[in-house]
């Protein structure tokens, strides 16, 4: 064969082109990984849905927080306070209150544990009011730490989902390897690429997960010194002017 000839062939042959876009690689992944994908983008979505939740709620429990503590200085009388409560909805330093107040309330009104000293009650079972303290701070730390265990779930497991994803496609690759007898770009790359994009969706999913959720973490921890701290000033009150032997 001669140069010329050999020019020809080599011009003749067709280029082979490999498509290894994102789009195509997920179009043409195998179920396994497209179900992985799918897991991900569905825990995703779910911890961006949580993480706007969350951050409405903090916002509006600190905003109404200040206002309630801001009045609470202010209020000679605890009953004005209560008559009130409803324009705090969202505190939950306020839902403390009202719980302490209702329980008081029933100490009141025993004729076991209040006596009167002129115009002014005596009561006992102090006890009874910090446990109630106690309890309605631990209902608000729960609600507050509700649906938190999905960010850290996704934040955990997230990159090893997509590692699955990513181990799949490398296999798939193997086989193709297996049932051509070649290891050519065209062979190994449409499974090389969707094995990346699951450990880049994985990622994707499980960084802003373990941000929100250390975020809000943080908040909780905030939120639960200013519940004790409110705890500690409502029982030091309530001692000097309305428990006996205090």
């Amino acid at each position: 064969m001669s140069a010329f000839q050999f020019i020809n062939v080599a011009q003749a042959a067709p280029a082979v082109s490999v498509n290894t876009s994102s789009m195509d690689a997920l179009m043409h992944a195998s179920p396994v990984v497209q179900l992985t994908l799918l897991i991900l983008v569905v825990l995703s979505i779910f911890c961006w849905a949580i993480g706007y939740s969350k951050y409405q709620t903090f916002r509006k429990m600190n905003e109404s927080d200040e206002l309630f503590l801001s009045k609470f200085w202010k209020v000679n009388s605890l009953d004005t306070l209560y008559e009130d409560i409803d324009q705090y909805a969202n505190s939950s330093v306020a839902r403390v209150f009202k719980a302490a107040y209702l329980e008081m309330k029933k100490i009141s009104e025993s004729p076991l544990l209040a006596k009167t000293d002129g115009d002014k009650p005596i009561l006992s079972g102090i006890d009874n009011l910090q446990r109630v303290l106690n309890k309605a701070q631990e209902n608000e730390i729960a609600r507050l730490e509700s649906r938190l265990t999905v960010l850290a779930t996704t934040g955990s497991t997230g990159p090893f989902i997509g590692l699955f994803g990513t181990v799949w496609g490398i296999m798939g690759s193997f086989h193709k390897i297996g049932q051509t007898g070649s290891a050519s770009l065209a062979v190994v790359a449409p499974g090389i690429s969707e094995a990346l994009i699951a450990t880049a969706i994985g990622l994707a999913a499980a960084i802003p997960a373990v941000v929100l959720y250390n975020n809000f973490i943080a908040r909780i921890r905030r939120q639960e010194i200013v519940l004790n701290n409110f705890n500690a000033d409502f029982l030091n009150i309530v001692k000097r002017n309305f428990f006996q032997g205090n």
